[in-house]
């Protein structure tokens, strides 16, 4: 039987394993800050307030992280084992080898890091280079991505096009025709492309920084 503490331990639990306190990742969902607040958790009446499913599905959705996750949190309180993903450096990153036609890592060529946040077996990692990515992502920052985990306006994400560019930048708009990405750093332009130019889109879920 599914406890109401928890449940509330597993929003706790999920909001630390992704860089959060609760009432951050409330306001990274897109919930009011207070929504996970120790107070919200019972009624004045003393009766228990469990957290909705909409709630769960958001915060789910900003971290990346897929249900079976949380209820690995709910079950045992404890996160998930870690597991090592693979790493290369943006600069490789755009290199023929690395990636296959899904937009999964590839078995050759990449370094491995330990990290414990994901269930998404295709996730990896990049080195950030130069600064064209600041104040967001620094030179020698590590981004974990989910190319699993499907995108939304307002995302963080990394594009690499079929010219072998790769990029990390905002998710404005996405259409059956088109992208638009927004610029982390204000000294470099925003880019759209065709979708046809694209190879593959993935979001970012977590950085080291």
């Amino acid at each position: 039987m599914m406890k109401h503490s928890d449940v509330w331990k597993a929003v706790d639990k999920l909001a630390a394993a992704y860089g959060y306190s609760a009432s951050g990742l409330a306001r990274k969902a897109g919930l009011d800050p207070t929504t996970f607040n120790k107070s919200k958790r019972t009624t004045r009446e003393g009766k228990l307030r469990w957290p909705s499913t909409e709630s769960i599905s958001k915060i789910l959705n900003a971290t990346g992280a897929d249900l079976s996750e949380f209820m690995a949190y709910v079950q045992n309180g404890e996160t998930p084992s870690p597991r090592n993903v693979p790493l290369i450096g943006f600069a490789q990153a755009g290199a023929e080898g690395y990636f296959d036609d899904a937009g999964y890592p590839t078995r050759g060529g990449w370094d491995e890091i330990s990290f414990p946040g994901t269930t998404d077996r295709h996730a990896f990692a990049l080195e950030i280079s130069g600064d064209s990515m600041e104040p967001v992502y620094r030179d020698g920052d590590i981004v974990i991505v989910s190319p699993e985990g499907g995108v939304r306006r307002g995302d963080r994400v990394v594009v690499k096009t079929k010219d072998g560019e790769v990029m990390a930048k905002l998710l404005k708009r996405q259409s059956a025709q088109r992208i638009e990405l927004t610029s982390f750093n204000p000294a470099h332009e925003d880019r759209e492309f065709p979708l046809s130019e694209v190879e593959w889109v993935a979001r970012i879920i977590w950085a080291a920084q």
